[in-house]
């Protein structure tokens, strides 16, 4: 079955940076689109950035573009999320998804890791 693991959160001062990454399986990681998501103190589900079996990448949250960077190795299975310039308002917990749906911030379907937390203070 489809198996995701999120790793590399932690705690960071603000303008520090964090690289997730996730460990994809059961599947053909190739051929999937893939997002990272992500869930505040507080706050719904927003999608943070995908990136198509083709290498295309969309940023969804307008505060991360230029600070954070998706991608994906399909040799390794692997998908990441370079955060850079991180913000107090980064902090949540994130997540790796296949086909992740989510409607009024509740996740309502899709493969999705355990997430992995960051938390961005001084």
């Amino acid at each position: 079955q489809v198996q995701l693991v999120e790793s590399g959160g932690g705690s960071v001062q603000p303008g520090g940076s964090l690289r997730l990454s996730c460990a994809a399986s059961g599947f053909t990681f190739s051929e999937a689109d893939m997002t990272w998501l992500r869930q505040g103190p507080g706050k719904g589900i927003e999608r943070v950035a995908e990136i198509l079996s083709g290498g295309g990448t969309i940023y969804c949250v307008e505060s991360v573009k230029g600070r954070f960077t998706i991608s994906r190795d399909n040799a390794k299975n692997a998908l990441y999320l370079q955060m850079n310039n991180l913000k107090p308002e980064d902090t949540a917990v994130y997540y790796c998804a296949k086909d992740p749906a989510v409607l009024g911030g509740i996740r309502i379907g899709g493969a999705w890791g355990q997430g992995t937390e960051v938390k961005v203070s001084s």
